[in-house]
């Protein structure tokens, strides 16, 4: 028997008094123990569809027709009081973006524990005790710690593990998923996804999966319904959907899926081959050209550590030792890699690059000028040409401004032209990372997650920068837009000699973008190398776990999750008097580097 049964659902939104449908006659259903995936390019309604299941939409400015039931019962008339009782109990809901989903005055832990108290009545200890043992089976380090911290002081990848752990706390029904594990690396990742079947299988729970990751629909999806500009195209096996896609938009999204080992015989990275929907004509990849030798970062010795405090008089109790001992160079045109679990470093790396965090202690050199010692005024100045893409898109929006406004300040602020060649410019990049011009009017809070991010690598993209800090720049995109965004910056690359310090989770992206790749663990690079080096012939146990758990867009590839044993996770968390070893390399191959300690 059907769990949820969704008929002729329609939902629209009223902008200017009138009545626009994002969700357009869809129906579907979702059985005791089956995975259901629903993909589909962001802004398709995949979100608004979920959002309307769970009756979330404002009232005054939705209207949700046809039917939605729940094991048999109407949920769209049902009082809302009653309503309040099912979500969270029978069925729960896993956010895209937790930085706005969490209470930010509120702990994690407490978050968590609320919600099994309000829907399990138990006690205040048993809550607790409970939340802890969840946040260990969705692997977040210092779990008792992490208990008492609040969303702001996590990174995005753990705050997206909260979430689940909050969603999974109440042993729910029905589970909806949307785009659970965009912020997560491919080992949590993996794990996430075998955590949320073995709860599928003990509780029979029905699963409602939204993603863009063709990967992991491959990995875990029974059926699949493919949307497109409100409608569903296509539903079926995903067997099917991937053997004999029927539609122009399933070819076109199942092309521009990243493989992974597709690039094992390109010296360069390359672009994504797309498919023209509209046309069905294949556009082929394009080899990009060698980076240039003049180097336009240097990183020498970087060492990051933040203070945890404790007590009335916040006396210092530990440090997280975020990036230790962090060394490397980025030429002009080339593209370095960083990837590693989330709470590796990764970000922190970035941001002290940019000086957007103070350093500890080491180099950080751009263009051959010292950034550390730069006075502000001068740091300013050189912002121009170090930009940076930011993983939440929406807490990096201003909420009050329009995206128009947004994109073209910098170029304004900067002093490079008047703000009509400004605004000009600005609908030019939005129409460059697949947007509508009208759409520069909007606010951040109109645009889904896939959108923001577009808007958020525009924004970058204005000044011209020779330095891009790319951090999960293309996570929250859907696949067709992944290749769209990653082409441009390949073709801006090529044009202007940006040199990118790619941050990502997605080896498969990766793979295609990457010149060399820099593998982080605990704070430290544990190898780098090229590419094809890193690859083809990884060296440490953790890069090759992490090659290990990238999901396979082949529903027929479909296995149990095999991760390297051996390495458990750890904690970056040291005591106030810990002195770190010096890092030491072997060099596996010329400029291959595994660390040896």
């Amino acid at each position: 028997m059907s769990i949820l049964a969704v008929k002729h659902l329609t939902t629209a939104f009223r902008k200017n008094g009138t009545w626009t449908p994002v969700v357009n006659d869809v129906s579907f259903t979702v059985d005791a123990g089956e995975t259901v995936a629903i993909v589909g390019e962001s802004g398709s309604g995949k979100s608004v569809t979920a959002m309307s299941i769970m009756r979330l939409l404002p009232e005054k400015n939705s209207r949700v027709s046809g039917s939605v039931k729940l094991d048999g019962r109407e949920l769209l008339t049902l009082p809302e009081k009653h309503m309040q009782d099912i979500r969270g109990n029978q069925i729960a809901m896993i956010f895209q973006e937790p930085m706005t989903s969490l209470n930010p005055v509120m702990t994690v832990g407490r978050q968590i524990a609320e919600a099994m108290r309000r829907h399990r009545h138990i006690g205040l200890s048993e809550a607790r005790a409970e939340t802890i043992k969840l946040l260990d089976r969705v692997r977040i380090p210092s779990s008792t710690k992490r208990f008492d911290e609040y969303p702001h002081e996590l990174s995005g990848g753990t705050l997206q593990r909260i979430m689940i752990a909050m969603a999974l706390s109440c042993r729910p029904k029905l589970l909806i998923a949307d785009e659970p594990t965009t912020a997560l690396d491919v080992t949590v990742q993996a794990e996430i996804l075998e955590l949320i079947k073995v709860l599928q299988d003990e509780e029979n729970m029905g699963v409602l999966f939204i993603t863009h990751d063709m990967g992991v629909v491959a990995e875990i999806a029974d059926r699949t319904l493919v949307m497109f500009r409100s409608r569903a195209l296509e539903a079926g096996p995903t067997e099917d959907i991937f053997d004999r896609p029927v539609h122009g938009y399933t070819r076109a999204l199942l092309s521009a899926v990243p493989r992974l080992g597709s690039m094992a015989d390109h010296a360069l990275p390359a672009t994504f081959p797309l498919v023209d929907v509209e046309t069905g004509q294949v556009i082929p990849e394009k080899l990009t050209s060698p980076p240039l030798e003049r180097p336009i970062l240097e990183v020498r010795n970087l060492v990051m550590r933040f203070a945890i405090r404790s007590g009335i008089l916040g006396r210092i109790t530990s440090r997280i030792h975020a990036v230790e001992d962090v060394s490397f160079d980025l030429k002009a045109g080339e593209t370095l890699a960083l990837v590693g679990e989330s709470g590796c470093g990764k970000s922190t790396t970035g941001r002290s690059v940019l000086r957007l965090v103070e350093p500890v202690s080491g180099t950080i050199k751009v263009d051959g000028e010292d950034v550390r010692a730069m006075p502000r005024k001068r740091l300013t100045g050189a912002r121009r040409k170090m930009q940076m893409i930011f993983q939440d898109p929406f807490s990096s929006l201003n909420p009050r401004m329009r995206i128009g406004d947004a994109i073209a300040e910098p170029m304004i602020a900067h002093g490079i032209c008047r703000k009509r060649e400004a605004h000009d410019r600005a609908i030019d990049l939005l129409e460059k990372v697949g947007l509508k011009p009208d759409m520069a009017d909007r606010f951040p809070h109109e645009f889904s997650g896939g959108q923001r991010q577009r808007i958020s690598i525009a924004r970058a993209l204005t000044l011209n920068p020779s330095l891009i800090v790319a951090d999960e720049a293309v996570s929250a995109l859907d696949v067709s837009i992944k290749a769209q965004v990653v082409n441009l910056m390949l073709e801006l690359q090529e044009r202007l000699n940006i040199g990118y310090l790619f941050i990502s989770h997605d080896m498969a992206v990766v793979e295609r973008v990457s010149h060399r790749v820099a593998v982080m663990y605990l704070g430290e690079i544990v190898e780098i190398g090229t590419r094809a080096q890193i690859f083809g012939n990884p060296q440490h146990d953790y890069t090759k776990r992490l090659l290990d758990a990238v999901p396979v867009a082949d529903p027929h590839r479909r296995q149990q999750r095999k991760l390297r044993t051996g390495m458990e996770i750890g904690s970056a968390v040291r005591p106030v008097d810990y002195v770190p070893a010096k890092v030491l390399y072997r060099e596996a191959a010329p400029g291959h580097l595994v660390k040896q300690n």
